[in-house]
């Protein structure tokens, strides 16, 4: 059974950093794409960044590039997000997605004050 556990989030004023972590498991962790969404309170889901099993990187949100990165460790089954210069508008709960678009974790909440 696929579990995957965030954390990492909290409140942290703008301009500063985070680095969010999830936890993989039930699954070959090494065999897949992974991915990071987010939701801000009122919108929709929107895909932030994705990893390859060979940890290529992609980015699909604007705002964030150049300040997220996405990694992996395909030896703890872990996958990270670091933010860098957050902004308020980078409020959201962050979900770890993987190994299909339908294996969500719970979320970890991320509030960043003016």
């Amino acid at each position: 059974q696929v579990q995957l556990v965030e954390s990492g989030g909290g409140l942290v004023q703008a301009g500063g950093f985070l680095r969010l972590s999830c936890a993989a498991s039930g699954f070959l962790f090494d065999k897949y794409t992974m991915r990071w969404y987010r939701e801000a309170p009122g919108g929709e889901r929107e895909l932030v960044e994705s990893i390859s099993s060979r940890s290529v990187t992609t980015n699909y949100a604007d705002s964030v590039k150049g300040r997220f990165t996405i990694s992996r460790d395909n030896d703890k089954n872990m996958l990270y997000l670091q933010m860098n210069s957050l902004k308020p508008e980078d409020t959201a709960v962050y979900y770890c997605v993987g190994p299909s678009v339908m294996d969500w974790g719970q979320g970890t909440q991320v509030t960043v004050s003016s």
